[in-house]
């Protein structure tokens, strides 16, 4: 209840102050959200909504998603890797993917490509804006939306010529280039063709090798788009590719961003993708749209496991004969993925003054191959992962009165996977016997195909009870695939896991004043979760094979199933214009989570052996900081000169849900100075000016380091520190 009154003191506040103003101020734009069946007004959507700008990109200096997403109310990422690719929305959401096949809950999708599960090329260059839908989408984009969506729009061909050259360096060998060129011609064509590069050597030191670039990056993104348009008719073809070659070299085993690693790893990712879109109004001002789409990726990820060297006790002597084998280990792990998936949606719209519906049909078909090469494997993993979504969906609105909006959604989807890999374990009345040259003597397949169908949507209620102030009410259902453990270690009973579904309750508010110089929405929400999909491992003695022995270990990451769970909270965002000069806006986002029923088998305080399980009940969920805090402040220090001043906070979070070990809570500050004046626009930032250390990674179920005899210990992966650089544009 106490949410409910900060929201009916803010909304009073914002009433006040538009009675009080009377002096003439700049006024907020309208912000287009294109994720929903519709182009429709963020202020009139019945969810929680936040819509980043590509001013909010330039100044943050962001190239990549990770650097926007915590300004956002209740979303949260992990790393793992060169980039933040695996995100929550209200504590819901993957933290990393290794051998196992994943359902993500957080879809991601670019100019209408499915990138979920490839956002490392989730390139924020020549972006209009980010939109970030909080809660499930099961009417809109099913089963990858569980959690909610991020739906990045990049800028349309200009209606006449424009071109740009930018820019930046910064600390870190930070460099980046890139060049845009758009236009559009009398019969109604238009193009926009973007390249950009970006380098930096990152901000790790490899003592070992005596190396500063071990976990550099090197990202190349191209984009074109093309538009074809009549009073009738209208095609856009989008067309994208990313080449990136990141090193990998992140966790330190003192906890620095000092790293020993002999062999360090890489994140790339090649990616060709386009999508077509095709638009036709009909003489009854119905619709029809046509989306289709593919992506064509090469992802490569690995990483030196030991994080050590062959030197590494030449100054600290390791006891090596403690543990039963000759040396300490060394091992290195690589994962080479093929991931191609094709899309095609077809809707039919109708609009009118009082009732729009729309209706469509949607197919998607993703396959993925994979390599793992790994030290302690005799032979090399593969596998194979095919997934088909066919869905059938419709959507309801209509207008009750001229204060009151109804809407209703249902999607029903039938899901169908196919899995087949080397590690099958082997058949009865088998004896495996290693026969040289013939190392794959003992391969057997290991086989997995599954059917399910589901359906999810929405209901909401919206009034305009006033003049400038919404309220709404949302009642909304979500769905994730089950699926299936590949790893011979896991018992039996773990190799396949159920879907998940969630039911989401929500209500909100969105209000401005009559000059539309402040915007304010906030809204709370409850989430009930059945059969919580919680990913595990198993933590096995490389020496004895004993789960649970003594390290160095190795890994075996399956994904099981909680009782249930429950994921409540607030959301808020608030925007002030005060005047020509000043401009306030603040996201708040408060979350609490936890696990019903949920006895686990693989927490490190569990003792599998015998029986006893470890009891999760009433803990909260890993990833889910309790709350999250932006403040910018904008201020016109003259007709060209401006500054910004953010800060952003973030409470304490578990790593994961299989041990104790936490992150830090933070708070960064960040600021930008920009010079605006007729073609350019030169922008000096600093970001993190306090040099704050925090935590986007981390390990606490084992030991790694041989100076310490493999005692367990936490481990975190860094973000990155102080950073100061400048950035510039040049327009044409």
């Amino acid at each position: 209840m106490r949410y409910f009154f900060y929201i009916y003191l803010l909304v009073f506040s914002i009433n006040f102050v538009s009675a009080q103003e009377t002096q003439s101020q700049l006024r907020i734009d309208e912000i287009v959200v294109t994720a929903e069946f519709n182009d429709v007004d963020a202020y009139n959507i019945s969810s929680s909504i936040s819509v980043i700008s590509e001013n909010d990109i330039f100044k943050r200096n962001a190239n990549h998603l990770e650097d926007l997403l915590f300004i956002t109310p209740n979303v949260n990422y992990s790393s793992g890797a060169s980039r933040g690719k695996f995100y929550q929305i209200r504590g819901i959401g993957e933290r990393s993917e290794f051998t196992e096949p994943v359902n993500y809950s957080v879809g991601v999708i670019i100019d209408g490509i499915d990138f979920t599960g490839i956002a490392l090329g989730a390139s924020t260059f020549d972006v209009k804006q980010v939109e970030v839908l909080r809660g499930p989408q099961g009417t809109l984009y099913g089963a990858n939306a569980l959690a909610g969506l991020i739906n990045i729009v990049s800028n349309d061909p200009t209606e006449n010529f424009y071109s740009e050259i930018s820019g930046s360096i910064s600390e870190f060998g930070g460099k980046d280039f890139g060049i845009i060129l758009s236009n559009s011609n009398d019969n109604n064509f238009g193009y926009r063709l973007g390249f950009k590069n970006s380098k930096s050597d990152g901000f790790v030191k490899n003592i070992y090798l005596n190396r500063d670039d071990t976990n550099d990056i090197d990202e190349t993104i191209s984009r074109a788009k093309f538009t074809k348009n009549n009073d009738t008719t209208k095609l856009t073809l989008n067309i994208f590719y990313a080449d990136i070659d990141n090193g990998y070299d992140a966790f330190s085993l003192d906890n620095t961003r000092t790293t020993y690693s002999d062999e360090p790893g890489y994140d790339r990712q090649k990616t060709t993708a386009a999508s077509a879109k095709f638009e036709k109004t009909l003489r009854n001002s119905h619709t029809i749209e046509i989306l289709a789409s593919f992506a064509d990726s090469e992802l490569g990820y690995a990483y030196d496991e030991d994080w050590s060297n062959t030197g590494i006790c030449e100054k600290t002597p390791c006891d090596s004969a403690l543990f039963g084998f000759d040396w300490w280990y060394s091992s290195f792990d690589s994962f080479n993925r093929d991931n191609t998936n094709h899309s095609i949606d077809l809707r039919y719209i109708s609009n009118s003054e009082n009732t729009n519906w729309v209706v469509g049909l949607y197919n998607r078909d993703q396959d993925i191959n994979l390599i793992r090469k790994y030290t302690y494997l005799q032979n090399d993993f593969k596998s194979s992962f095919d997934t088909r979504n066919s869905a059938i969906y419709g959507q309801f609105t209509n207008n009750l009165t001229d204060k009151i909006k109804f809407q209703a959604g249902l999607r029903y989807e039938d899901r169908k996977a196919d899995y087949l890999d080397n590690n099958g374990p082997i058949p009865e009345g088998f004896f495996c016997i290693e026969i040289y040259p013939r190392p794959d003597s003992c391969l057997f397949d290991n086989k997995y195909s599954k059917s399910e169908n589901f359906w999810g949507g929405q209901i909401s209620l919206q009034n305009q009870i006033i003049e400038n102030t919404m309220i709404y009410a949302l009642l909304s259902r979500g769905y994730k695939p089950g699926g299936v453990n590949i790893d011979g270690q896991i018992s039996q009973q773990n190799l396949n896991y159920d879907s998940e579904t969630m039911w989401n309750y929500e209500l909100g508010v969105k209000t401005n004043n009559q000059n539309k110089t402040i915007f304010l929405q906030a809204s709370v929400f409850y989430q009930d979760r059945d059969d919580v999909q919680t990913k595990q491992s198993l933590v096995t003695s490389i020496d004895s094979g004993i789960v649970g022995g003594d390290c160095p270990c190795s890994f075996a990451d399956y994904i099981g199933n909680a009782a249930s769970g429950s994921n409540y909270g607030l959301e808020l965002e608030f925007l002030w214009i005060l005047n020509n000069k000043i401009e306030i806006f603040s996201t708040l986002g408060l979350l609490e989570t936890e696990f019903k029923n949920f006895i686990s088998y693989s927490h490190i305080n569990a003792d599998p052996g015998n029986g006893r399980g470890f009891d999760l009940s009433g803990r909260e969920q890993s990833h889910a900081p309790k709350y999250q805090f932006n403040l910018s402040l904008n201020y016109n220090l003259s007709e060209n000169l401006f500054f910004n001043l953010n800060l952003e906070s973030k409470d304490e979070f578990y790593f994961s849900d299989r041990h104790d070990a936490k992150s830090k809570s933070y708070n960064l500050l960040n600021f930008a100075v920009s010079y605006k004046k007729n073609s350019y626009e030169i922008n000096f930032y600093g970001k993190n000016i306090t040099n704050e250390d925090y935590q986007t990674r981390g390990f606490g179920s084992f030991g790694n380091d041989p100076r310490k005899f493999y005692i367990t210990e936490q481990y975190n992966q860094y973000a990155a520190p102080r950073v100061f650089g400048i950035n510039g544009k040049r327009f044409f």
